[in-house]
């Protein structure tokens, strides 16, 4: 049931090139259609047979899914990069020709990317091919809204261009991607797992509650990286595939740059925007899950009136209250935080609404609630300094923003935890804890194990 007939394709790209002026001239074309129920992960499966590199976002309810294959266009930052990203973006769509009869989010011209935690902190090599801020609108895209599927192209055309030609191509690709082939499952297992210095990391702790004992701050957060060594190659596909399955509440992600991924299950929104309607969630203050219904209950009752995780989430809530209220109206903020289960923990929870004023964009709301004190601290300036000073990783895109936007003002941007950078047959995991002036070093570095746990189990570590 395609609802764009390929003759149409050749006359969108005909028009297109038919008004660019000079040889050198070039401009992004864009062509959405309806298409029918398609496989996500056979999707990105087949997008790495057809080379270059791979995205993939799910909502956190999963009605919503995109699954990009290969780059038309990349737009990276790294000084001024909220502005800067804004700007080149801003641009891309100014020039772009698009046909997109549906209004639907994710669909038209969409980019999809994110940004590193502290682009003052001195990069590593472990993050080498991960720019402060890099975001792509895919060659191919692919879109579930609600229980319908849609398929983008975008292509850059010349004026030189034969656009019969061209449409031909994109059919030949766009066979190979939406080829339903049957996948084999991988089986991957840890064989070796390092523990970046836990004893230097508790001694950081320590040092973090002594500078907020003597009044200067109030939160810090420390992150830790565990490194692992599999029996082969991770297959990304069976990663995500076995991410849907274990944390159907959490925003699924894989961003890829040649070898390495960038892949994780947040449950952590940032923000999300639909025309001028924005929510923005805070997620602090954590627990692990009960083995039976009645612990499981007293956890979360424990967990709501623990006076520690209960001060780190306020913190959280007036942190996004200050953040927007100058770029937004009829703000929304319940009293009281309620529990947000996932399969292996539980998550105090407060959303946020209210509504953009015109004149701002997500971008701008970005910058104002990064780093939220969930994952820097508070005061935000004077935590970011310690932890730049103090933390023995290199957080890369870990704890920093991460999303996508599309050419009709939607879009919605996570926090990248619970995630993990995939090299290969090996991998960093990463995960963090907010240090308060009575925390004790060996209890956040347990609770740094119990975030450990959704990533480690979906690459053949023990549930």
């Amino acid at each position: 049931m395609i609802d764009i007939k390929e003759k149409q394709v050749v006359s969108i790209l005909n028009e297109a090139i038919q008004q660019l002026q000079t040889e050198d001239d070039t401009r992004l074309v864009s062509i959405t259609k309806k298409i029918e129920e398609t496989d996500p992960l056979c999707f990105f499966d087949a997008a790495k047979q057809i080379g270059g590199n791979r995205t993939f976002w799910t909502s956190s309810s999963q009605q919503f899914l995109l699954v990009g294959a290969g780059s038309a266009h990349q737009i990276s930052a790294e000084k001024s990069r909220f502005e800067e990203t804004e700007k080149q973006w801003n641009s891309v769509l100014e020039k772009a020709f698009v046909h997109n009869p549906y209004d639907v989010p994710g669909t038209g011209v969409v980019v999809l990317g994110g940004m590193s935690f502290d682009p003052k902190k001195k990069p590593t090599k472990l993050w080498k091919k991960f720019k402060p801020s890099n975001f792509t609108v895919p060659e191919f895209l692919l879109t579930k809204y609600d229980k319908s599927y849609y398929f983008t192209i975008n292509i850059y055309v010349k004026k030189n261009d034969h656009a019969k030609q061209l449409a031909d191509d994109l059919k030949m690709m766009e066979r190979k991607l939406i080829f339903n082939h049957k996948r084999v499952a991988d089986r991957l297992k840890i064989t070796k797992v390092k523990e970046i210095d836990p004893e230097k990391w508790k001694n950081s702790v320590r040092r973090a509650t002594e500078v907020i004992g003597k009044g200067n701050m109030e939160k810090i957060v420390l992150a830790r990286e565990v490194r692992l060594k599999f029996n082969q190659k991770a297959d990304i596909s069976t990663v995500l595939k076995n991410l849907l399955n274990t944390q159907p509440n959490s925003y699924i992600f894989a961003y890829e740059m040649d070898e390495d991924c960038f892949v994780g299950a947040t449950p952590e929104r940032l923000v999300k925007l639909e025309g001028t309607k924005l929510l923005s969630t805070c997620l602090a203050g954590t627990a692990s899950r009960g083995k039976t219904e009645i612990e499981d209950r007293k956890i979360s009752d424990d967990l709501l009136h623990d006076e520690k995780n209960r001060q780190e989430h306020d913190f959280v809530v007036k942190m996004i209250k200050h953040a927007i209220m100058d770029y937004c109206t009829e703000v929304n903020i319940p009293d009281e935080p309620v529990i947000y289960p996932l399969r292996n923990l539980q998550h105090l929870y407060t959303p946020v609404t209210a509504n953009l004023r015109n004149g701002y964009s997500i971008f701008d709301i970005i910058k104002q609630l990064h780093p939220t004190p969930a994952l820097g601290g508070t005061p935000r300036t004077e935590s970011l300094a310690f932890i730049r000073e103090e933390e023995l990783l290199d957080r890369g895109w870990y704890g920093a923003p991460i999303g996508w936007m599309d050419s009709n003002q939607n879009g919605e941007f996570a926090v990248a935890i619970r995630s993990s950078l995939i090299q290969g047959d090996e991998a960093s995991l990463f995960a963090g804890c907010g240090v308060v002036k009575d925390s004790d070093p060996d209890s956040e570095y347990e609770e740094t194990k119990i975030k450990l746990v959704p990533m480690l189990s979906v690459l053949g570590g023990k549930h």
